[in-house]
């Protein structure tokens, strides 16, 4: 084990657990209150619940590789707290379940029991990372680590500002964000009934909130962005967040059913509209939870 590990004290994992329970909840407790998601863990096919699993233990990786309370850590230790946080996000899920009475252990198949406690997970186990990182306070994690102060800043400006962290913390804020509506029949109904320019104006002001929050605000992370060349910046940025933002989109209508028994025209403009609140999550999410 890394030697972090053997140097953290009891008290301090327990602060750390304690945080990740508070922030599994506090970004999943919509979804857990949520009838279609409930329904979705009733009718997932296995296939279905074994990529959402992949899906959200890379989403872990890439967060607590890019953006997690230890960002400097080897591989290793990125592996282990992913694994922690999806334990930790499985074993919240259930007890809330069946505090919430959603799970009758003796009336309830196993499978049923299961496919309700993994989709829940999922989305609590994203909560329990972004918690365990964002809840606590920033000194007592500097002291823990031997890396000095000039090598972590370094190693956060070429690892948070690449292409690839921005995606993956484009992906993780989208699916907070988004993943507290897909489930539901709202999106399918403003779908259906949206007029050719009402999706067309939902698509514009998706790109607009991306450029004006990560742009034109005063959030953490926004100052001195791309001192050169700012134009190209944005353009390349916002882009690639609001494709990420409506892959996204896609994914979880795609798990949710929301696909089934439509048109592309239909299916599409769902995308779009789910977009709104993805792209929001993806371009905040990356300058907030990070």
């Amino acid at each position: 084990m890394d030697q972090m590990y053997k140097k953290r004290p009891i008290r301090k994992s327990l602060q750390e657990y304690a945080r990740g329970i508070a922030g599994g909840l506090l970004f999943s407790f919509p979804l857990l209150y949520t009838m279609e998601v409930w329904w979705a863990g009733f009718s997932a096919t296995p296939l279905q619940l074994l990529v959402m699993v992949i899906v959200t233990y890379l989403l872990l990786l890439g967060y607590n590789r890019y953006a997690g309370m230890r960002p400097e850590a080897s591989w290793r230790s990125v592996l282990i707290d992913s694994v922690e946080e999806m334990g930790l996000g499985l074993v919240i899920a259930f007890a809330v379940m069946f505090v919430l009475n959603r799970l009758q252990l003796h009336a309830m198949s196993v499978d049923e029991i299961m496919g309700k406690v993994i989709v829940e997970a999922m989305a609590v186990s994203i909560g329990v990372s972004i918690g365990t990182a964002q809840l606590g306070t920033g000194g007592e994690d500097e002291e823990e680590t031997e890396t000095p102060t000039e090598e972590k800043v370094a190693g956060m400006q070429t690892g948070l500002r690449s292409r690839i962290s921005l995606v993956v913390l484009a992906l993780c804020g989208s699916v907070v964000v988004g993943g507290n509506v897909a489930p539901t029949e709202e999106v399918i109904l403003l779908a259906i009934e949206a007029e050719a320019y009402h999706i067309l104006l939902m698509a514009l002001l998706s790109l607009g909130l991306s450029v004006v929050v990560v742009y034109f605000s005063d959030f953490k992370g926004t100052g001195q962005q791309h001192a050169g060349g700012l134009a190209f910046a944005i353009t390349v940025d916002t882009c690639l967040s609001y494709l990420t933002a409506l892959a996204t989109s896609a994914f979880l209508l795609w798990f949710f059913g929301r696909f089934e028994g439509v048109n592309f025209e239909i299916a599409l403009a769902q995308v779009i509209v789910l977009g709104v609140l993805a792209s929001l999550g993806a371009s905040a999410g990356r300058l907030l939870i990070k």
